[in-house]
């Protein structure tokens, strides 16, 4: 038997002064260091050649391990460098215009995605090195960062506007939208899988199959993933064909995945299972029940795309634009207001250059503190909550937050010639990533007895609407009920009549706020009441009118 080697006092010392001052994360190195001070305290190796020989394979191996953690090293301060330099530039672009860039949908998905995932990744990578600054002022931060929840929303709004906007997959995968002239944004590999996945967790296949394939087209053509590869890809691929009913290409899919791993397990079970069915088609014997996505595009979102009704000639030759006075007032006789016949029936019009560049930013700048996720109203249930056809958030600004926006509302008074001593609060809004409100009234229906009867004040006759931004693509005001369309024109607004002469409710005023495709939505509407309108609009004499 070897004897057991012994160690000097001063060798003792030595591996204890490296263990102190040696980082515990580095324990690596730790034990690299003590690796060569063993070796240097073992048999006396000069006195034979032959068994020094075994320093020089001894050596190697070290050099090897040091080679290695260096090169490990190395890389780590390498992709965080590049990964630092990316984002710094991206940053400095961005913060330019930070509501332009975060206007297009793509810049906005990854921002979320980045400060979900990204960030926290990079955590894990600096762990082990001296970052306790950074790592603390990260950890503090977590709360303010976004959540799985927030990368899904996002996520899900792309899926909305790829629908609504009849987008490809390559198209919203580039960037290649309307009304874009920023940095071209582009989705990778990655984030095309991610966007799959939500749509597999919704179980909505027709858009998971969309995405997977999307991504192994950008695989072929050269790009590197960096955490999927092709064969997850085609599992979730064929696996959605399958649930949409279309066997032969899931079957194609399927094959594509055993080429790659003709191990694999589920794909082989796949594989005997499509087949069979495939024959049993062929023969007649079944018929599989399609599960894929109804083929349908309600009116809402044809309008949204500006495949709007067209008019006859005789009602268009009716519409005219023209300087309106309101009768001769005081205020406008000077200046008259740009009107707009945008509509007959319900009667729609536009007043253009209302509000100024100057007065826009304000009413912006004091409503930005106070947005808050925007809700709906339940009259009967008298509650209002969050739902998943209004994507926005919005402020409620009384009259007299600023001298601007009390003058706005003694301009709109002017214009419209109504009472607005009882008008709700400005509502302001902004819409989001793929931001919309679904077809809605503005009015409180017939079935309540008391339309807000927590204001006293009546029904909303009228709304107000004003566009306080520019809305590169999409975001348009529609009314599905009879085809109007309203485009968002900054410093204009939209005006029209909720209730009839009768004091009934129009339902043919039923609007929408179109999902925002590139940009961000600023507005601002006034609801009108009833109350101090008896004389303004009187009431007619048949219950039609």
């Amino acid at each position: 038997m070897a004897p057991r080697p012994t160690y000097d006092e001063a060798q003792i010392t030595a591996a204890v002064y490296v263990y102190d001052v040696i980082d515990l994360t580095d324990m690596a190195v730790f034990h690299l260091l003590i690796l060569i001070s063993v070796t240097s305290a073992a048999d006396e190796y000069y006195s034979s050649i032959g068994h020094m020989t075994n320093l020089l394979y001894t050596e190697q191996d070290l050099l090897t391990s040091l080679e290695d953690y260096i090169q490990a090293e190395e890389n780590k301060l390498e992709t965080i460098k590049r990964w630092a330099e990316k984002l710094s530039n991206l940053s400095a672009f961005a913060i330019r215009d930070p509501e332009g860039f975060l206007g297009h949908p793509i810049n906005a998905f990854k921002l979320v995605k980045r400060m979900n995932r990204e960030w926290n990744d990079l955590e894990s990578l600096v762990l082990s090195n001296v970052s306790d600054g950074f790592v603390s002022n990260l950890t503090a931060r977590r709360e303010q960062l976004p959540n799985e929840g927030d990368q899904t929303g996002v996520a899900e709004a792309l899926l909305r506007l790829q629908d609504t906007y009849e987008l490809d997959t390559d198209t919203l995968a580039k960037g290649a939208l309307p009304g874009t002239s920023l940095l071209p944004s582009i989705l990778t590999v990655d984030d095309c899988y991610d966007l799959g996945m939500v749509a597999y967790k919704a179980n909505d296949f027709y858009h998971t199959e969309l995405w997977m394939w999307q991504a192994l087209q950008q695989m072929r053509e050269g790009e590197t993933p960096a955490s999927v590869d092709a064969v997850t890809l085609l599992d979730y691929h064929s696996f959605s064909l399958y649930q949409q009913g279309d066997l032969e290409r899931a079957l194609v899919s399927t094959k594509q995945l055993l080429e790659i791993d003709p191990e694999n397990e589920r794909g082989n079970k796949n594989l005997k299972y499509f087949v069979y069915h495939l024959e049993k088609q062929k023969t007649g014997e079944e018929t599989p029940e399609l599960k894929g996505r109804a083929e349908y595009n309600a009116v809402y979102e044809r309008l949204c795309r500006g495949e709007s009704v067209e008019m006859t000639p005789r009602r268009a030759s009716r519409l005219f634009c023209r300087y309106h006075d309101n009768k001769r007032h005081p205020n406008l006789l000077i200046a008259p207001a740009k009107e707009e016949d945008l509509w007959d029936i319900p009667r729609i019009v536009r007043y253009h250059d209302v509000v100024s560049d100057d007065d826009m930013a304000i009413i912006r700048g004091v409503a930005k503190p106070k947005l808050m996720r925007s809700k709906v109203r339940d009259a009967k249930a008298e509650q209002s909550y969050t739902v998943q056809t209004r994507i926005s958030q919005n402020a409620w600004l009384n009259d007299s937050v600023h001298e601007r926006v009390t003058r706005l509302v003694r301009k709109m008074g002017v214009i419209t010639g109504l009472e607005t001593s009882t008008a709700e609060d400005w509502q302001v809004a902004n819409y989001g990533v793929g931001g919309q409100y679904e077809p809605h009234i503005d009015f409180q229906g017939d079935d309540v007895p008391e339309p807000y009867a927590n204001l006293g004040t009546g029904n909303r006759i009228a709304t107000f609407l004003v566009y306080i931004s520019n809305v590169p693509a999409g975001g348009a005001t529609v009314f599905p009920r009879v085809g109007a369309v309203a485009w968002p024109i900054m410093g204009s607004a939209v005006f029209w009549y909720n209730l009839l002469l009768s004091g009934k409710g129009d339902y043919l005023t039923q609007h929408a706020a179109c999902p925002v495709l590139v940009g961000s939505k600023w507005v601002a509407n006034k609801w009108l009441h009833e109350r101090g309108q008896e004389f303004r609009r009187r009431c007619g004499l048949q219950e039609s009118s």
